[in-house]
C-alpha cells in the first residue's frame, strides 16, 4: 500500500526548485510502483520480443516507424503551439498532451477508416491521426466556435468536456453498431481521473452484458489534476475491467510500437464479436493539467525528471537510429515541417474571426420560441446601447 504522509506540505518557492512536495512512497502492489506492463521498445529504445503482441506489430516497415515519429514531433509542436498561444492571450484555455503522444498515435494509427472515435478534450494526438485540421481543435478553446468539425466527416467525435461522459455515448454507439452487423470497432478515450466517474462504471456494464465492439482507451498520465492515482484506486486500473467480465491489459504508454499493438489486438477482439476491452495506457503527464493548473504545487521535480527520461518521442528516435532506419536528412526536413506547422497555427488562429453574438439563439428550439425571441430582441438592445453610448 501507499504511505503519504499527513503533514501539511510546504509552499515550493519556484517552478525550478527541487522538492518533494506530492512525492509518494510505493510498494510493490501499489498502482503507482513500476508495473507489468506490455513493453516493445525500451527507453532506450532496444526492441523486446512480445509472444503474444509482436505479430500485430511484425509487418510495421522502416517507413512506417519513420511516420509514427513525424506523428509524435508534429502533435507536440502544435502542442507547444497551443500553450504559448494561450499565454499570449490568443485561447482562453488549452490542455496539453505533453508525455502522452505515444499512447495517442500508437493508438489512433491501429485504427481503420470506419471505426469510431469519442475523445475527451485532449486527444490532439488521436485527432491528427483521423485526419482533423489542427486549427479547428483551437477555434473551440478561443471560443469562436463547438468543435469545428464534422465528427461523420473523420468517425471522430467532438471534443467532450463532461468527464466520463462520452464511453456512455461510445458504449450505445457501439451497441448499434453491433445490430447493424458491420465490423467496425468503436474506442473510447479517458484519463485515470474519468476512470473514477459513474458514467464509465455504467459503460462497462452494458458493453459486458451486451458484447459491445468498443475498446476503452484509458491514458493513465498518474494525475487527475492534483490527485494521484492511489488516491482513486487501489489496484492497477486495468484489472477493474475483470469484475465486469472482459479483458484488461496495461501497456506502456510511452512506447508508442507498445501501443499500436495492444490497441490492434483490442479492437481486432472487438471486431471478431468478442466484446470490450479495457486498455490501461501507462504514462505521464509532463506539463499541467490544463493552462489554469500549475503543476508545482502538488507533484515533485524528481518525479518529473524520471518521466522524461522515458521520451516517448526520444525512446523512437534511438531505436530509429539503432536501426540505421533514418538519417541526419530526416530529422532535419522534419524539424523544417515542424517549423512551417507552428506558423500556420498561429496564423490561423489569430486570423480567425469572432463569433456571431446572436448565434446563441439559434437552433434551441427546432421550430423556434417566444420566449427566446424575447431574449434575442432583448439581447440586441444591449447590443445597440454600446453604439448609442459612443455616438455611432
Amino acid at each position: 500500500m501507499t504511505v503519504e504522509s499527513t503533514a501539511p506540505r510546504k509552499p515550493r518557492r519556484s517552478a525550478g526548485t527541487k522538492s518533494t512536495a506530492g512525492k509518494r512512497t510505493t510498494a510493490k502492489n501499489s498502482p503507482n510502483a513500476e508495473p507489468e506492463l506490455v513493453q516493445l521498445l525500451t527507453p532506450e529504445g532496444e526492441r523486446v520480443k512480445n509472444a503474444t503482441y509482436d505479430k500485430y506489430v511484425n509487418g510495421v516497415t522502416p517507413e512506417e516507424l519513420r511516420g509514427l515519429y513525424r506523428d509524435m514531433v508534429l502533435t507536440r509542436r502544435f502542442d507547444a503551439e497551443a500553450t504559448s498561444l494561450q499565454r499570449q492571450g490568443e485561447l482562453g484555455l488549452w490542455a496539453s498532451l505533453l508525455g502522452q503522444e505515444a499512447a495517442q498515435i500508437g493508438s489512433g494509427r491501429a485504427l481503420r477508416d470506419d471505426d469510431y472515435v469519442f475523445p475527451t478534450y485532449r486527444e490532439h494526438g488521436v485527432a491528427w491521426c483521423r485526419g482533423v485540421d489542427p486549427t479547428n481543435l483551437l477555434g473551440m478553446f478561443r471560443g469562436v466556435n463547438n468543435g469545428g468539425w464534422d465528427p461523420n466527416g473523420n468517425n471522430f467525435h467532438l471534443y467532450t468536456i463532461v468527464i466520463g461522459a462520452q464511453t456512455l455515448h461510445a458504449t450505445g454507439y457501439a451497441m448499434g453498431v453491433a445490430k447493424d452487423g458491420a465490423d467496425s470497432a468503436v474506442i473510447a478515450y479517458f484519463g485515470d481521473g474519468a476512470s473514477s466517474q459513474g458514467d464509465v462504471a455504467e459503460s462497462f456494464t452494458f458493453s459486458a452484458v451486451y458484447n459491445a465492439p468498443v475498446v476503452f482507451f484509458c491514458q493513465n498520465n498518474q494525475w487527475a489534476i492534483s490527485e494521484p492515482t492511489e488516491k482513486q484506486t487501489r489496484v492497477p486500473l486495468y484489472q477493474r475491467a475483470q469484475g465486469y467480465g472482459f479483458p484488461g491489459v496495461r501497456v506502456d504508454g510511452n512506447d508508442v510500437l507498445a501501443c499500436l499493438a495492444v490497441t490492434r489486438w483490442a479492437l481486432e477482439r472487438a471486431r471478431n464479436g468478442e466484446g470490450p476491452t479495457l486498455v490501461e495506457a501507462y504514462t505521464y503527464r509532463m506539463g499541467a493539467h490544463t493552462t489554469s493548473d500549475d503543476p508545482t504545487k502538488y507533484r515533485a521535480d524528481e518525479e518529473r525528471e524520471a518521466w522524461e527520461a522515458k521520451d516517448p518521442i526520444l525512446r523512437l528516435r534511438r531505436h530509429l537510429e539503432a536501426a540505421n532506419h533514418s538519417d541526419e536528412g530526416f530529422f532535419a526536413e522534419l524539424e523544417t515541417e515542424s517549423e512551417a506547422l507552428g506558423r500556420r497555427v498561429r496564423e490561423a488562429v489569430r486570423a480567425m474571426p469572432d463569433p456571431d453574438h446572436f448565434a446563441i439563439f439559434e437552433n434551441v428550439y427546432a421550430d423556434g420560441h417566444a420566449l427566446v425571441d424575447e431574449e434575442r430582441a432583448q439581447f440586441a438592445a444591449y447590443q445597440a446601447s454600446f453604439a448609442d453610448e459612443g455616438g455611432h
